[in-house]
């Protein structure tokens, strides 16, 4: 960290809680400061660096030395901690990740007075805590070099090797590497069952010998192929993508005679799963090339029906109220209309999947408010070493 911020000015400083986004805080200048790399009550030498965003001076702490250190200090791994940005707590020990992570969802909630003392189970691990993502998005700058943007200094770092890909995305990133000078951004996504890749755009440059331009590729997942396309999503952890798999069709209660409403259906994998134990599964999606792809991945399953539509549409246009409905949504988490639309239908479960704590807790607020109560909160680690949690709640009407 210390190349990167050279000739700043330092300060002594007792860091505080950590934010939503996995900085800690710190008093400074009379002002409350993020502080990146730190562990709550550590006291710290701190490189402060200044910017303007939208004609507001930000200041913004690094932490440069640990004077006196946290017990879930590790050493991080990664040569590119700290410069690189993209994982915020390689210097954190794996089992105190989980815990914070716990802590964020509870904070979360707490901000409503409906889900304040609603339980949080603790967080499932991951399997593999590194060398897990499936999907990359470099930067590519000066002699088709290969990296990540800073996000406090906006500073480029080139890459060799990511401590948070597969060990294909590495090797690909080896074959790239300098090689990649006619784009400025490069996608690479690959299947660790299948050992296929998707890379895009097109390379045109003859040094590079492997195939790019792929408009599609396939991973397994609980022993089903499920074919991506570029623009579809896809979870990033693979062999965890297949534990959210079963936990959300163990949270749906299924039965034979089960209707259920993957209500976010992507590419199938939540359809797939639940359609082995359900009578019926809605998939409904927006994307057309996503449900171009679930149609392609869930061939032979004649008990699930595709609908292209907004969710909120989808829901209300059923002619039955489903026995659970799965929710799915973005990062910014569910339309109100598609809230409105289960207080409408009102099914028996309601399996809230989010990876956004803070939009959540927003919309299970509304409905809890609106008539349901939460079951279960279980919140599953799809990403370490960074902030970023999954959670998936357990929702039933108020009897």
């Amino acid at each position: 960290m210390l190349d990167t911020f050279e000739n700043i000015e330092t300060v002594r400083l007792k860091l505080g809680e950590f934010d939503s986004l996995g900085d800690t805080s710190a008093l400074y200048e009379d002002v409350e400061i993020k502080v990146f790399g730190g562990i709550p009550n550590e006291e710290v030498l701190v490189g402060i660096h200044r910017y303007t965003k939208r004609r507001k001076e930000i200041i913004f702490g690094v932490v440069l030395d640990v004077i006196v250190s946290s017990e879930h200090r590790i050493q991080p791994p990664c040569p590119y901690f700290g410069p690189c940005s993209g994982c915020q707590w390689q210097h954190i020990d794996y089992s105190y990740q989980l815990i914070i992570k716990n802590k964020e969802v509870t904070n979360q909630f707490r901000a409503y007075a409906e889900l304040s003392e609603i339980n949080v189970q603790p967080t499932l691990p991951s399997p593999d805590t590194f060398n897990y993502r499936n999907h990359a998005r470099f930067t590519v700058r000066k002699e088709g070099k290969l990296g990540f943007v800073n996000r406090i200094t906006r500073r480029f770092v080139a890459i060799d090797d990511c401590r948070l890909m597969t060990a294909g995305i590495n090797k690909i990133l080896a074959l790239l590497q300098g090689k990649v000078g006619e784009t400025s951004q490069l996608t690479v996504r690959h299947g660790i069952n299948t050992h296929e890749w998707l890379i895009q755009p097109i390379i045109k440059n003859p040094q590079v010998e492997i195939m790019t331009g792929q408009t599609h590729y396939r991973e397994s997942l609980n022993n089903r192929l499920f074919r991506v396309a570029s623009p579809s999503f896809f979870q990033v952890n693979t062999l965890q993508a297949e534990k959210l798999g079963k936990i959300v069709k163990e949270k749906c209660n299924l039965s034979s005679s089960s209707k259920v409403v993957d209500a976010y259906a992507g590419v199938g994998t939540f359809t797939a799963i639940v359609s082995e134990e359900a009578l019926q599964v809605i998939a409904i999606e927006e994307s057309g090339a996503a449900i171009k792809d679930a149609k392609i991945n869930l061939t032979g399953l004649n008990n699930v029906e595709f609908i292209e539509s907004k969710t909120e549409q989808g829901i209300l246009n059923l002619s039955f109220n489903p026995d659970a409905v799965i929710l799915d949504p973005p990062r910014y988490g569910c339309h109100i209309e598609v809230l409105k639309s289960i207080l409408i239908k009102l099914p028996k479960r309601v399996v809230y999947v989010s990876c956004d704590p803070n939009t959540l807790a927003r919309d299970l607020s509304f409905l809890v408010k609106g008539g349901y109560a939460i079951i279960d909160v279980q919140p599953i680690d799809m990403f370490p070493q960074t902030h970023h949690i999954e959670c998936v709640v357990t929702l039933e009407p108020n009897k």
